[in-house]
């Protein structure tokens, strides 16, 4: 496959559009389903790619790898963990795409290219910063275990498929999130309920408790309110 015009590239971009779309429009994916279908799609499409894998980090000295199509991505990003360098850090952190055309002739990253070569047969890599939506930064990240595997056109379809792929996990995330507050919401407003009926207090009063009973303890109220229902359940279940 080349996208060497604009109508390849053009081509390129529905293609990929159209796959993330539809992994998002089905009913039953959530976004640890999306990131990991996105690498194994990523794999498969990138002109060149053996394994993709995507990495994330919030800090510099935290790295996760959230979605790998093989085991090799997960040990580069321990490496990476290991040393705080590597081409998946530099793309995430300096916002770029980074190419490795020969980890044997790469200077960049000195101790991560000796032990991923020691480690490792990847060769040639591939990162492509992702733009995540919270404090995380992220990269899509292709591999080879021949080197000067990936071409121009392997730079802009995962530049694409980069673009894409934030688009699609960001919405699956906020959906998750969206979700988790809704069920959050519902359970709340059940302590609150309970707190109102027995104590003969407002809802805005009821409120306060849960709130002063989550700060006094330190813990969420979430947990708070999750704990009074379990109480209450059990207490009617030892009365039936």
């Amino acid at each position: 496959m080349t996208v060497n015009d604009s109508a390849d590239v053009e081509a390129a971009h529905l293609r990929v559009a159209e796959l993330v779309q539809g992994l998002h429009n089905r009913p039953d994916t959530d976004s640890d389903t999306v990131v990991a279908e996105l690498a194994e799609h990523a794999a498969a499409e990138i002109p060149g790619a053996q394994y993709a894998g995507i990495t994330l980090t919030r800090n510099s000295k935290r790295i996760d790898t959230p979605a790998t199509t093989h085991h090799w991505p997960l040990l580069l990003d321990k490496i990476q963990q290991r040393h705080l360098e590597g081409p998946c850090l530099t793309a995430a952190w300096e916002e770029k795409t980074v190419h490795v055309r020969d980890l044997q002739t790469e200077d960049r990253f000195p101790r991560y290219r000796d032990d991923a070569l020691a480690e490792t047969p990847i060769r040639s890599i591939m990162a492509f910063q992702l733009f995540i939506a919270d404090e995380s930064l992220g990269a899509l990240n292709i591999y080879s275990e021949e080197p000067d595997a990936f071409t121009p056109e392997s730079r802009t379809l995962g530049l694409i498929f980069a673009a894409h792929s934030s688009v699609a996990w960001n919405s699956a995330r906020r959906e998750a999130q969206f979700q988790r507050a809704l069920e959050s919401r519902d359970v709340i407003g059940q302590a609150k309920g309970m707190v109102m009926e027995r104590y003969r207090v407002d809802a805005v009063q009821a409120f306060e408790l849960l709130r002063k009973l989550s700060q006094d303890s330190n813990v969420p109220l979430i947990a708070v309110a999750s704990d009074l229902i379990a109480q209450a359940q059990a207490a009617h279940s030892q009365g039936s």
